[in-house]
């Protein structure tokens, strides 16, 4: 019987690349996002590609009560969730404090912390009765520094790195793994979400240097999620050969 992995924003970046190591290597996957015609399209694709089953949860992790029914909604054959992977998340604009815009506060508070809360405290429980379960929190090197005009989203992963180790201390006794991936620069859409649709300014972040990409963090997501029983990685910093830290990049 395969193993079921479940993977929160799987139709881009990170969640996405995940999505296919995770299905290549014969697990069923649950897959959710907030854009229902791309997840329907992505899960048919990952169906006929791998022959694995593919459960599209179609909801916005920052709605308690649509987690919470989503995850209700599960049958006794879809519940025994092996792998969680918190990857939903995002980063909106680039400003001082003193300058900040309240909606981006609130999508990245909304979807960065609250998000992850609700989908944890929904799947955790089905983990616990199992007596097994992995937790993985994508966090960022912005949740281990702060960097100017980055203020509330590295708020927002410094609570992501906080939780995470509460969540180990919490669970610990449960068996149930929990691992935070940290990474640098990685080239997704996001910082397209970070500068709302500027390609130019998003693509300028990423020049004179090689970045990571999503395939690197699903590649090291995987290799957590697969070690013996007995073996957790607790917190993983990953950062391009080139950044030597979150404002440290040599551009050639």
């Amino acid at each position: 019987m395969n193993k079921i992995a479940f993977i929160t924003g799987a139709t881009s970046g990170i969640g996405k690349a995940s999505a296919h190591i995770f299905a290549k290597n014969h697990y069923n996957l649950i897959i959710t996002g907030r854009r229902k015609e791309r997840l329907d399209e992505f899960a048919n694709h990952l169906t006929d590609k791998y022959a694995v089953e593919v459960l599209a949860l179609n909801f916005d992790v920052r709605n308690r009560v649509e987690v919470e029914v989503a995850v209700r909604s599960l049958s006794s054959n879809w519940k025994s969730i092996d792998v969680l992977l918190n990857n939903a998340g995002l980063a909106v604009g680039l400003t001082n404090i003193q300058d900040g815009v309240y909606d981006d506060w609130e999508r990245m508070i909304d979807t960065n912390i609250k998000g992850l809360l609700y989908v944890t405290r929904n799947v955790a429980p089905l983990m616990i009765s199992q007596g097994k379960g992995h937790i993985i929190n994508i966090g960022s090197i912005a949740g281990k520094e702060t960097y100017s005009f980055g203020n509330v989203y590295c708020g927002t992963k410094h609570a992501v790195d906080s939780l995470t180790k509460a969540m180990r201390i919490d669970m610990v006794s449960e068996g149930i793994r929990v691992t935070q991936v940290a990474p640098g620069a990685v080239e997704t859409e996001f910082s397209n979400v970070r500068f709302k649709g500027d390609n130019a300014k998003a693509d300028s972040i990423y020049k004179g240097f090689e970045p990571l990409q999503a395939e690197d963090i699903a590649d090291a997501v995987y290799y957590c999620a697969n070690l013996p029983a007995h073996v957790n990685i607790n917190d993983m910093v990953i950062m391009p050969t080139a950044q030597a830290n979150a404002t440290t990049i040599i551009r050639k």
